[in-house]
């Protein structure tokens, strides 16, 4: 669908320095952008460790396990943020001296999401008296009541959002439960491990730890790396400490102070690690990382950023990779498969509900997630897509959501409404987990679209891009695109800057099978441009002329040569 462009409204930005670009120093308080020390991203400015509450408590605990030798465990969750917060987690705990630590990961096929009974007792055989959970836990009210029936102490590290019950854990570190007065509720479970490990070299500091071990102190900002590929690949907002994360962990791998795992995934993905952007993370390293936990085990994933050396990364990098293809092909399988479903449904643009869930029988499990995001993206509705689970006993969904409906209260409302239907359920707003009952899909497809319907108004539900307006030609050049680069990170919440205006069609062509390769002219100016996943059936279009694009200013890099390019977003003919 194409979408409606929105131009920003003109903002006041004085209080801005004056040394800013007039137009990045507009884009910078149109998102929020309260005072020039937003714009200091320097680790100074993170916030206080000591606002997290359990911190202590879980410093304590940590500290009485190192000091005795025991067993921990690490259990993880088999995305790129679990992933990350778990090489995080057994990386600091090697820096302050532990030779007894290990790490679990559940698989998604086997025993599900999050620290499960299953996966207590598995720990449990292998001698764990420690377990420390990193992007998981909240919820897992019967897996750490499993742990404490059978001695184990349990910390709790997490960013989803509670639920009625808390875990009966010894510490609990989460900024989104309820009683926290940390001032950012975005830190990814990445973000969370990196603060705990923070305060928890401070704490073996003030035991005279480091001296009597003789350990050299630790610098904990070796760990941003993981964290800055953690934070953007999990899609959490980049409110100002997140960009502050993210900036200082892009600063280390670009002067080349990152770990092998993250340079061989950065090589195999054919990046420029000294010009790498935030939306890397994103759109070329997350997607190989969660290949591993999506399609086969993460700890495959995990053991990559663990590796040692170059050679032995650029091993498991290259099977990331190679997975990540298979994703891909899985992908747009059921993509295809999806869309055959909606049209079967009569469902058209035209006439599409408010909320959208599909169960295909052979669908994959672990690509749910990306399909749902698609079809949130094309048709601009929250998405759930079903699959079977490994045993064939339940449907697992994976939900995607639009701003203004959040997706995780939505689900806890038809749990309130009609108990039983959803067997459980977590996430947050724009994204969750679920699982129901095959018997009941149809009845939770309707009231999936009857709740979204009651809360969810049209003016939601039209597809919009918020533009920062029109360029001038003489800011339409490398060095000013090179100035919008420099001003990120850009991301969820924070986006980079989209602009729009009218062009002449010059040249259109479709390359890889579905994205459109433009020539435009404006003012005898020619720039290229490019378009990606178009509808092949509209472009290319010979009779376009006039066209109306939304873009982005990009910097195309081929054989050691930049030029301009226009990133696409929406292309519409004018008429």
């Amino acid at each position: 669908m194409n979408k409606v462009i929105v131009r920003r409204e003109i903002v006041d930005d004085s209080y801005l320095p004056l040394s800013l670009h007039p137009v990045i120093k507009q884009i910078y308080a149109a998102r929020g952008v309260k005072s020039e020390a937003e714009l200091k991203l320097n680790a100074q400015q993170l916030i206080s460790v000591e606002k997290l509450s359990g911190i202590n408590n879980g410093c304590e605990i940590l500290y009485q396990s190192l000091k005795l030798s025991q067993r921990i465990v690490i259990v993880g969750d088999f995305d790129a943020d679990g992933a990350t917060s778990t090489a995080l987690m057994m990386c600091a705990l090697s820096m302050f001296g532990s030779n007894n630590h290990q790490f679990l990961v559940p698989n998604r096929f086997e025993y599900g999401y999050g620290l499960t009974p299953e996966i207590v007792n598995i720990a449990h055989q292998n001698g764990a008296e420690l377990l420390i959970t990193v992007d998981s836990g909240i919820s897992c009210l019967a897996g750490v009541t499993k742990a404490k029936e059978l001695g184990l102490n349990v910390i709790v590290t997490d960013h989803h959002l509670q639920g009625k019950e808390l875990p009966p854990a010894d510490a609990i570190i989460n900024p989104n439960q309820h009683q926290c007065d940390f001032p950012s509720k975005a830190l990814a479970g990445v973000g969370v491990a990196f603060y705990f490990m923070l305060a928890m070299r401070k704490y073996l500091r003030e035991q005279q730890w480091f001296q009597e071990k003789n350990i050299v102190e630790p610098n904990i900002a070796q760990l941003l790396d993981l964290v800055a590929l953690g934070t953007v690949a999990d899609v959490v907002s980049l409110d100002a400490n997140n960009r502050i994360l993210v900036e200082q962990g892009l600063k280390r791998i670009r002067a080349g102070h990152t770990r092998p795992g993250i340079q061989a995934l950065i090589e195999v993905a054919g990046k420029n690690q000294q010009r790498l952007m935030a939306s890397d993370f994103g759109f070329a390293l997350g997607p190989r990382i969660n290949a591993a936990g999506r399609l086969d085990d993460m700890a495959y994933g995990i053991n990559c950023l663990l590796a040692d050396d170059l050679m032995s990364a650029r091993v498991m990098a290259a099977e990331l990779d190679s997975l990540n293809k298979a994703r891909r092909e899985i992908e747009q399988g059921m993509q295809h498969e999806a869309e055959t479903i909606m049209k079967q449904l009569n469902f058209t643009d035209e006439n599409l509900p408010f909320a959208i869930s599909l169960f295909h029988p052979d669908w994959h499990q672990g690509v749910i997630g990306i399909v749902a995001g698609r079809l949130k993206e094309k048709f601009h509705r929250p998405s759930i897509v079903f699959a079977l689970s490994e045993d064939g006993l339940e449907l697992k969904g994976s939900a995607r959501s639009i701003p203004g409906l959040h997706i995780r209260d939505l689900l806890e409302h038809i749990d309130s409404q009609s108990p039983g239907i959803i067997k459980k359920f977590g996430g947050h707003a724009m994204a969750a987990g679920l699982s129901i009952a095959i018997n009941d899909f149809e009845k939770f497809q309707h009231l999936f679209q009857e709740y979204a319907k009651q809360w969810l108004d049209q003016d939601l539900l039209e597809g919009k891009l918020f533009s920062d307006g029109q360029l001038a030609l003489s800011e339409m050049n490398l060095v000013f695109a090179e100035q919008i680069r420099n001003a990120g990170p850009w991301g969820q919440n924070f986006l980079e800057p989209l602009f729009d205006d009218d062009f002449t069609l010059v040249q259109q062509r479709i390359v890889g099978e579905k994205h459109l390769k433009i020539v435009v002219e404006k003012e005898g100016q020619l720039f290229d441009g490019i378009a990606f996943n178009i509808d092949v059936k509209q472009w290319p279009n010979s009779q376009a002329s006039k066209v109306h694009l939304c873009f982005k200013l990009d910097i195309n890099e081929f054989r050691g040569k930049q030029s301009l390019q226009l990133m696409v977003e929406n292309l519409a003919l004018k008429v």
